[in-house]
């Protein structure tokens, strides 16, 4: 892992670090992604966040004297070496329990992990009277996984393998998400070492789907966004078959959907409906009723849009399922 960044520490008069309350943090997942693939450059493979209204959390509880961070659930490795990344980066050498909760399933390709991982984060900062800007928390993550850009307040474009910023597109006005889940999960880690080398002519094609997307962000175009994404996901299906692709392709049309949102190294397949339709209900039963012969789980998401929190410090309850 690259060398943590060195913050100033919070001290008390005596110069010490102070003992302070727990501290929470959030951060939101996507949805997959809008658009997933690679620039015709060196190390050119990015995505576009699509974020959504389901949160991870965590709560730090500093036990100052004792070193070493003790994390629940305990398999929830990744958030502790983050955890301890930042309090050496904070010059502390107490530790802690760590809790990451939420609701984000893991290994869907709804961001859990980098969603655990950027609360934990704001979370250790936070007990110590620390907020930290996306750049450095990025460096926290940077070298224990590929990540997803919840760190930032909106859409983004974002080269998950190195962990930056690639460009900032905006807010879209709340979106929902009808999706079909293929079952099992994925890992992203394990996917990524896997992935096949994207061709030059994939590359310039993805070039040029990021600038319509960035176009369409800007003016708030979903039915350009839509075929963006649709066509990210169609692209992706060549190089990994998607259960039921063509099925909630053809669903996609019969109610008119603005397009499909693809989980490129997750499970599930969306169909992307505005939140405003008057319509909505019926169109969701619609895609509902359609998927049940795919067999697996359908649910219902809503996307983070403008006038959201989307980093608030109590995170509201969300049930498992939207409910239209």
């Amino acid at each position: 892992m690259a060398p943590a960044p060195a913050y100033g520490a919070r001290t008390d008069t005596a110069g010490a670090i102070s003992t302070a309350p727990a501290g929470s943090g959030s951060a939101f997942g996507t949805f997959g992604e809008l658009l997933q693939g690679a620039l015709p450059h060196p190390q050119g493979d990015f995505l576009v966040t699509f974020p959504l209204a389901r949160w991870a959390t965590a709560v730090f509880h500093p036990v100052p004297g004792r070193p070493g961070v003790q994390v629940r659930p305990a398999h929830k490795a990744k958030s502790r070496r983050v955890a301890e990344a930042v309090l050496a980066a904070l010059g502390s050498t107490d530790g802690g329990l760590l809790e990451v909760a939420g609701d984000l399933p893991e290994g869907k390709g709804l961001a859990s992990s980098s969603a655990d991982l950027v609360a934990t984060v704001r979370a250790v900062g936070a007990a110590h009277g620390r907020a930290f800007t996306p750049a450095e928390t990025e460096d926290f993550l940077r070298g224990i996984e590929p990540a997803d850009g919840v760190m930032y307040d909106e859409i983004v474009a974002f080269h998950h393998r190195e962990v930056r910023l690639g460009r900032r597109l905006g807010v879209l006005p709340p979106l929902t998400v009808v999706a079909h889940d293929e079952g099992g999960q994925v890992d992203t880690v394990a996917h990524n070492r896997a992935a096949r080398a994207i061709d030059s002519a994939d590359r310039a094609e993805y070039a040029l789907l990021l600038d319509r997307l960035t176009a369409a962000v800007a003016c708030a175009d979903l039915l350009e966004v839509g075929a963006v994404a649709t066509r990210s996901a169609e692209m992706n299906a060549l190089r990994r078959r998607r259960a039921g692709f063509a099925h909630l392709r053809a669903l996609c049309r019969e109610v008119d959907g603005l397009g499909l949102v693809l989980a490129h190294s997750g499970t599930m397949l969306g169909v992307l409906l505005e939140a405003g339709d008057p319509a909505l209900a019926g169109k969701t039963e619609h895609i509902r009723a359609g998927c049940a012969a795919l067999g697996g789980e359908t649910s219902v998401h809503r996307s983070l849009g403008g006038g959201d929190s989307w980093s608030p410090t109590a995170v509201p309850a969300h049930p498992t399922e939207l409910e239209i």
